[in-house]
C-alpha cells in the first residue's frame, strides 16, 4: 500500500500572500522531515496556484486543483481546463466535491468527465463522494456511495490516477464526525465497491477520509483499516493544525 495521503483542500480562502506564506512553511516542515511517512498535498484556489507552486517547487509539497472542466479548452467563461492545472504545476485535482455537487448541481456523469480529463492530463484525480445526513438516517449510505462510485468512476482509473475521498456531507464543516465503527464500516464498502468496478487495482487505490479531521480525532482516523489519508477542510489553513494531522499518522 502506498503511503497516506494527506490532502489540505483551502476551498474558497486566502489570498496570494498568506496562502503562499501558508505553502513555504508546509514546505520548510517537509523539507526538515527524514522519510515522511506521508505524501502531502495543498489545494489552494485557482487564483493563487501560480505563485504557490513557482513558492514550493522541488520541495516535495504537492499543489493540486480543487476543480476543473471535462473539455480541454473552448466557451466556457470562468471554468479552467484540467490542462491549464497541469500547466501551472499541479499533480492532483479534486471532483465532485459535495459543495460541487451541491451548489452547481453535478451529477456523476460531469464528475467522471472531469476525473477523465484530470487523468488525461497526467494528473490524479480525487473523487469525492459522500452521503447526506438525511440519507445516512434512513440507512441508504452504502447505497449512494455505490451509486456514486459506480457513476463516478471513469475507465481506466488505477492507483496510480485515482483517489476516492469518503466525505459525509452532513460531517463537512460542522464539528461532527462519524463514530470510528461507522467509518471504518463505510471505507470497508468502499473499497468492495473499488473491488467489482476496478479488481485488478482496488487494494491500492487511496481511500481519504474526510470531514471536520482535525488534530484531536486524526491519529484515531487515519490508523483505520482502509483509511488511506485524510482530506482536510479547515484545519489545512493553519499550518500547526495541518501538520499536526499528518504527523498523527506515526503516532
Amino acid at each position: 500500500m502506498a503511503r497516506k495521503l494527506i490532502a489540505g483542500n483551502w476551498k474558497m480562502n486566502l489570498l496570494r500572500d498568506e496562502g503562499t506564506a501558508l505553502a513555504r512553511d508546509l514546505a520548510l516542515r517537509l523539507a526538515r522531515t527524514v522519510d515522511p511517512a506521508f505524501d502531502l498535498l495543498i489545494c489552494p484556489p485557482a487564483t493563487i496556484i501560480a505563485p504557490i507552486a513557482a513558492a514550493v517547487a522541488g520541495s516535495g509539497l504537492l499543489v493540486g486543483g480543487q476543480d476543473c472542466h471535462s473539455a480541454p479548452s473552448g466557451a466556457h467563461t470562468g471554468d479552467i481546463a484540467a490542462r491549464m492545472l497541469a500547466d501551472l504545476g499541479c499533480s492532483h485535482v479534486i471532483v465532485g466535491h459535495s459543495e460541487r455537487r451541491q451548489d452547481h448541481g453535478e451529477i456523476d456523469l460531469m464528475v467522471a468527465e472531469k476525473a477523465r480529463a484530470a487523468q488525461a492530463e497526467g494528473m490524479v484525480a480525487i473523487i469525492c463522494i459522500g452521503e447526506t445526513e438525511a440519507e445516512r438516517n434512513a440507512g441508504r449510505a452504502p447505497q449512494i456511495c455505490s451509486r456514486q462510485i459506480a457513476g463516478s468512476l471513469p475507465r481506466g482509473a488505477t492507483a496510480e490516477n485515482t483517489v476516492i475521498a469518503y466525505e459525509p456531507i452532513w460531517a463537512i464543516g460542522t464539528g461532527r464526525t462519524p463514530t470510528a465503527a461507522e467509518v471504518a464500516d463505510t471505507h470497508a464498502h468502499i473499497r468492495a465497491m473499488l473491488a467489482v468496478h476496478v479488481p485488478a487495482e482496488a487494494a491500492g487505490i487511496r481511500i481519504l477520509y474526510g470531514g471536520s479531521v482535525k488534530p484531536s480525532n486524526a491519529a484515531e482516523l487515519l490508523s483505520l483499516a482502509n483509511v488511506d489519508g485524510a482530506l482536510v477542510g479547515g484545519a489545512s489553513l493553519k499550518a500547526d493544525d495541518f501538520w499536526a494531522i499528518a504527523q498523527a499518522i506515526a503516532k
